[in-house]
């Protein structure tokens, strides 16, 4: 079963993400059951992977500043990061630069979510996805829910720890492939990256799907920096 949330012109969104939309959800469930947050970072980068995560909050623990990764400085997030990998359900996977180019990001994103979702400790009874699509193969029911992580806390920890893991796959990348500016940029089209993108080539991280990677460099044109192993 797949669905979407209501608008979120109905909601305050000044006023933070909260579990209201997990407990209307929950009275639908049996006792007990648990439900996710999940949700994305890197759709819109030149390089790297799209990464997903699935969260199951502890209520009774949530950390204190919680609110949606966009809204938040890096030091509050690496600690929120922390605090929810310790004390709460989460699960990551990632789509492949490889992936995308032959899925498209939707469709990629789409498949790193269910991914993530069926990667949980323990299955969860339904799944809120940041978003306007719900991912087949989910495992279980699913709600869309447009702009999710400025309105649900599941959604807002998953957030979070996308952001943080694509982060620091992107500072790893950086090493392997210098000169690029990947630790400073995260792949996103800056004037930099694009500027280096056509003094070096593509490395074997960039998106050649996207737009203006096809436009910027020659059809020909092979990975700079050797082969590097792409993340999975």
């Amino acid at each position: 079963m797949a669905r979407r949330s209501e608008s979120p012109a109905l909601f305050d969104l000044a006023q933070g993400p909260d579990l209201s939309i997990e407990r209307r959800v929950g009275r639908g469930l049996i006792r007990g059951a648990c439900v996710c947050g999940v949700d994305e970072a890197g759709r819109g980068p030149l390089a790297g992977p799209v990464v997903t995560a699935a969260v199951v909050l502890d209520p009774a623990r949530i950390p204190d500043g919680l609110d949606d990764s966009k809204k938040l400085d890096e030091a509050t997030r690496e600690r929120l990061f922390e605090q929810i990998c310790a004390g709460h359900q989460v699960a990551v996977a990632c789509a492949s630069v490889a992936r995308i180019d032959r899925l498209n990001i939707r469709g990629a994103t789409l498949w790193a979510m269910a991914q993530a979702v069926r990667s949980l400790a323990e299955a969860p009874a339904f799944a809120l996805i940041d978003g306007l699509d719900v991912p087949p193969g989910l495992g279980c029911p699913g709600e869309a829910v447009v702009k999710g992580d400025a309105r649900s806390l599941s959604i807002a920890a998953a957030s979070i720890v996308a952001k943080v893991t694509r982060d620091r796959l992107m500072v790893r990348l950086a090493a392997q492939c210098p000169g690029y500016g990947f630790d400073q940029h995260k792949g996103y089209g800056t004037a930099a990256h694009r500027a280096a993108i056509l003094a070096l080539g593509p490395s074997p991280h960039h998106r050649r799907s996207f737009e203006p990677v096809k436009s910027l460099v020659a059809p020909a044109a092979g990975p700079a920096n050797g082969s590097v192993p792409q993340l999975v």
